[in-house]
Parts: C-alpha cells; sequence; structure tokens
C-alpha cells in the first residue's frame, strides 16, 4: 500500500511496472491525480488507485524532455519580452516616393 502524497512535480516509479511518470496536477474537489510518462503519454488516477500502487520517488530523467523534442535553448524564460536593437529593420531607410497622390476631390498630397 502507498502512504506517498502526490505533488506537483514531483517524479515518482511504479515498482511493479517500473514505469516512471511525473505529477502534473491534483484536483481535489474530483479526487483525481494527473500524471504523464517519460515518453509523453497522460494519464489519471484516482485517489483509491493511486493508494494502491507500489511507488517509490524517483529523480527526473536525464532525457525526460526527449518526447517533447525540447532542448536548453527552448527553456527560455516566456515572461520576457524579445525586442529587437532596430525595431524597424530595413524598412525604416526606405524614402517615400515623392510624387502627386491623389486621394479623391477632399484630399490631396503634392510636392
Amino acid at each position: 500500500m502507498n502512504t506517498l502524497v502526490p505533488e506537483v512535480s514531483a517524479w515518482y516509479q511504479d515498482v511493479v511496472s517500473g514505469s516512471l511518470f511525473e505529477v502534473v496536477a491534483i484536483d481535489d474537489d474530483g479526487g483525481t491525480i494527473e500524471i504523464q510518462m517519460v515518453d509523453g503519454e497522460v494519464g489519471e488516477y484516482d485517489s483509491a488507485t493511486w493508494r494502491q500502487l507500489y511507488l517509490s520517488p524517483a529523480e527526473a530523467p536525464e532525457d525526460w524532455r526527449t518526447p517533447y523534442e525540447l532542448n536548453i535553448e527552448d527553456s527560455t524564460d516566456s515572461d520576457q519580452a524579445f525586442v529587437p536593437e532596430n525595431f524597424s529593420g530595413v524598412l525604416s531607410d526606405i524614402e517615400p516616393d515623392l510624387m502627386d497622390l491623389d486621394l479623391g476631390d477632399d484630399f490631396q498630397i503634392s510636392r
């Protein structure tokens, strides 16, 4: 019988099957524990089933990002806005054509 309390972001190993998974969410109202296996498969246990599992705490595997094709560069801080040095780029170097534009009877722009 399992006495481990599930924690979000914690990794566990099912001693019987050898499967390794992470708890990704806990729904106290619904009584479910959502998990994600190393291969990316998502599942859930109800509280009664969780208590019947033979689990041991585990470390996150080194290659747990592999199914998601993530690497270190992908883990940038999403709260930081990317602002380029020159916001307009080459568009700021374009000179408008100096020509008469006819925009109708009400508007006319000339040089």
